[in-house]
């Protein structure tokens, strides 16, 4: 009898553990009871609360994680509206003998280490170093001073920077490019900058190489801070960095490569070519056509970049904003002599001794460094 009360109550008391969330255990038969919590990460013991706390928190996560990869795809497959423009042709600097009257020539400092001496238009002239016929215009490096010449060119050879006394905000500009500058040592370029707030106001780099021109033309942006081309992007040319940040990766800028018939002799044994660069708030796109394929509306004067098929270089506003980056431009053509960008890669250049004693003491390696030109013409949207 009395061992069937014992075991009634020992039952009543179990269920009344089970019922007050709690666990009893007898401590080595003294009958003492011990009471210890259930284990929080043990999903047997959650309660309805519990279970809808975590479900809860489960929907959240996989909102948040849904928005994080939609927003990731829609940049990724964002692209800027290239709509058709019309354009309306609004500056021409003419390759006749009035060409160099619309530029200003730049001395003194060359911010990119240059081994050069910038001149004067009236230096220039007189070095024939900058010259026009009515259907074209030169601007070439010195080949006539040598290591016996006073002055000599120990401290830099003579070269010319132009730019344009006008300065632009956007625009479509067309360039009829003869021949391009090559010999070891040269860094010519034809690009649109704001010499006196840069990196602030950009830097667009239509035509560049360096040395002999074989590795083909360099189109490229140099700016400020927050402008990225790691976006989706409509060109034939080969991406070489997405950061376009002056202060990143040396100055490299966000360039686009060519193929090596694009500069040099190459490009200028096959008559030259039309460079065009369409600047707008959209973007900023790039053509280089080959002079037995230019368009006819570009002929015409009444250039359509809608019809002139994808780009060869292509910078979209996607993460970058180009009103902000690129303002009051002048159209800039120069001759470098060594500098940063040479100086990097002479080692594997194939170029005889080193940049400085070739430009000081070998005139005649120069012959080919020039430029020639046809019309610069400048569009704006009407």
């Amino acid at each position: 009898m009395g061992d069937s009360r014992y075991h009634e109550k020992f039952r009543s008391g179990h269920m009344a553990l089970q019922n007050e969330d709690v666990r009893y255990e007898m401590n080595r038969g003294h009958g003492h009871r011990v009471t210890t919590s259930r284990p929080w990460w043990n999903p047997r013991y959650w309660t309805r609360k519990i279970w809808i706390a975590v479900v809860a928190i489960v929907v959240i996560i996989i909102v948040v994680v849904v928005a994080v990869a939609v927003a990731l795809s829609k940049k990724n497959n964002a692209y800027p509206d290239y709509a058709p423009l019309t354009y309306n042709l609004q500056d021409t600097l003419d390759a006749g003998e009035s060409f160099f009257d619309q530029f200003n020539y730049r001395t003194g400092y060359d911010p990119a280490q240059g081994f050069v001496h910038y001149v004067p238009r009236e230096d220039a002239i007189n070095r024939n170093l900058t010259y026009a016929t009515p259907s074209t215009a030169v601007l070439r490096v010195d080949t006539a001073v040598g290591p016996n010449s006073n002055p000599d060119a120990s401290t830099g050879r003579f070269s010319v920077r132009i730019e344009s006394k006008k300065t632009y905000n956007s625009g479509l500009f067309v360039f009829d490019i003869k021949h391009t500058p090559y010999a070891c040592g040269a860094w010519p370029a034809l690009w649109l900058t704001d010499s006196f707030h840069w990196p602030q106001h950009g830097e667009i780099d239509i035509m560049e190489s360096i040395n002999q021109g074989t590795a083909g033309n360099a189109m490229t942006l140099h700016t400020t801070g927050d402008c990225s081309m790691s976006v989706k992007r409509k060109q034939s040319g080969t991406t070489e960095q997405d950061n376009c940040d002056h202060s990143s990766n040396k100055n490299a800028g966000c360039g686009v490569k060519q193929p090596d018939s694009t500069f040099g002799a190459a490009l200028n044994s096959a008559g030259g070519s039309i460079m065009a660069v369409e600047w707008r708030s959209a973007g900023i796109r790039m053509w280089q056509f080959a002079r037995n394929a230019i368009p006819s509306d570009i002929t015409s004067k009444k250039p359509n970049p809608a019809g002139w098929g994808t780009a060869t270089s292509d910078f979209p506003s996607t993460d970058c904003d180009i009103g902000s980056h690129f303002k009051n431009n002048s159209i800039v053509v120069n001759i470098d002599l060594c500098g940063d960008l040479v100086y990097g890669s002479w080692d594997k250049s194939g170029c005889p001794s080193n940049c400085t004693d070739l430009v000081a003491n070998q005139p005649e390696s120069f012959k080919t460094a020039f430029w020639e030109f046809g019309s610069f013409e400048v569009y704006q949207a009407s």
